[in-house]
């Protein structure tokens, strides 16, 4: 058998939970953090030098400066080249992406309190950012889906996509993504070096404002020790699936639902099912038997199964979801009956999939949501990536000389509570004295 069956509450049971809890935050691996420490500032040393020698060194493939950026002649070719039907599925994707991002912009507010202070805030794009889109085992166009569209939904002007060019060459499919998305530059290097090359800029790739996007191990590494010198997404960690199901649920779908997010390859990856039926139990297990004898990456998800898989039968469907939202899975799928209603009982999942015909691939390409959610426990308190991502906000205050004088005794109080006098007398300056006004220097509303 494939997968283990486990009962709720035993102790291995209780073990595997356990195991799934200390996920959270993903493990340090020391000697990986120096080497990425030491290919940043080596990028920031020598730039495009330094990426030139790197791709050879990781990826094998020859670059130069002048090759680094894929042209817009070359995107616009990809496009062409691709299978109609290929474009077809690729331009569904991008318009349904859109469509839903464009619901996540945040607006712009002010209004005018009781004091006569006006108070709001302004809401603008994000000048310039990154997208990282993995290269590693395959071409992935639907990452350059997810992650450009929200930006242009959002106005970002300059995005550009960064990826891990193939000895076979370029992956058209990404390209012509890129090419359907609206990625303004594109450029033929990936790993932890990508990344440094966009947080700090090289002589060929301009420094942006946030990266965004999932990779390996490195990649996250990298964009974690960058964080703070530009903004970074999240970071992300290996595809998960939880499944609650009741006895309604057909147990081939579940089956193949698991193997779906199993199948990524990294090995870390999560498939787990929640029951109240020990009948379902059963068979979901016979099915994943079944379903992995002619499977092409049955091996990888074997190994899956092996290390971060189960079939944990609970008592009723409440202990599921008190299960679920202990893990915080990164997609959770409902497979039961009346499922919107027990909608209002998941406090931590990245994406949930209500009743059987909404299985999490439909997520991941073309639903509309995105596909990069929190993962390793951090639903608890992250989101989905959005068009809100490649905002920025900004507060506006702007006193009436009514609301300085009301409000300026206890902003001195406060500031000298914490030790800070110049705070104190900067307000008590303009709450002794009548409010003088220039020409020009703006109104006064009190």
């Amino acid at each position: 058998m494939s997968v283990r069956i486990l009962k709720a509450g035993t102790p291995a049971a209780r073990k595997f939970i356990s195991m799934m809890l200390a996920r959270r935050g993903g493990a340090d691996d020391a000697r990986m953090n120096l080497a990425v420490a030491a290919i940043i500032a080596n990028v920031r040393r020598r730039g495009d030098r330094a990426l030139v020698e790197y791709t050879r060194k990781f990826d094998r493939v020859t670059i130069t400066p002048r090759t680094l950026r894929v042209t817009r002649a070359e995107l616009a070719d990809a496009l062409r080249k691709i299978p109609g039907r290929d474009r077809l599925a690729l331009e569904l994707a991008a318009r349904r992406i859109e469509a839903f991002h464009k619901r996540t912009m945040e607006a712009p507010f002010s209004y005018l309190d009781a004091l006569g202070m006006r108070l709001g805030q302004s809401v603008a794009p994000l000048s310039r950012v990154g997208i990282y889109v993995p290269g590693g085992m395959g071409a992935y166009p639907s990452s350059v889906l997810m992650n450009a569209i929200p930006a242009k939904v959002a106005g970002v002007k300059e995005i550009v996509m960064v990826s891990p060019p193939s000895r076979e060459g370029d992956r058209d499919a990404v390209m012509a993504a890129a090419a359907i998305a609206g990625v303004t530059e594109c450029y033929r290097v990936g790993g932890a070096q990508a990344i440094a090359a966009l947080a700090y800029g090289t002589q060929t790739i301009a420094r942006v404002d946030k990266i965004a996007g999932p990779g390996n191990a490195w990649v996250q590494a990298a964009k974690k020790m960058v964080y703070g010198v530009t903004d970074i997404d999240k970071m992300a960690g290996p595809s998960e699936v939880l499944v609650i199901a009741d006895d309604s649920a057909n147990s081939e779908w579940i089956a193949a639902d698991l193997i779906a997010q199993a199948e990524h390859g990294s090995g870390n990856e999560s498939a787990i099912c929640l029951t109240p039926s020990r009948m379902l139990a059963r068979e979901v297990a016979r099915a994943l038997d079944a379903a992995l004898k002619n499977l092409p990456r049955a091996d990888a998800v074997r190994r899956v199964l092996k290390n971060r898989g189960a079939i944990i039968m609970v008592s009723d469907l409440e202990q599921a979801f008190a299960i679920a939202n202990q893990i915080g899975p990164e997609h959770l799928e409902l497979e039961i009956a009346g499922a919107r209603r027990w909608l209002p009982k998941v406090r931590a999942a990245g994406a949930v999939f209500l009743g059987p015909m909404s299985p999490a691939p439909l997520g991941d390409y073309l639903a509309g949501p995105n596909h990069v959610l929190p993962t390793g426990g951090s639903a608890r308190f992250a989101s989905p990536l959005g068009a809100y991502d490649f905002l920025k906000r900004t507060s506006i205050i702007e006193a009436s000389s009514r609301a300085t004088k009301i409000l300026g005794p206890a902003v001195a109080h406060l500031a000298r509570m914490e030790g800070f006098e110049g705070h104190a007398r900067a307000i008590e300056l303009r709450t002794r004295e009548k409010l003088r006004t220039t020409r020009g220097a703006g109104q006064d509303n009190g």
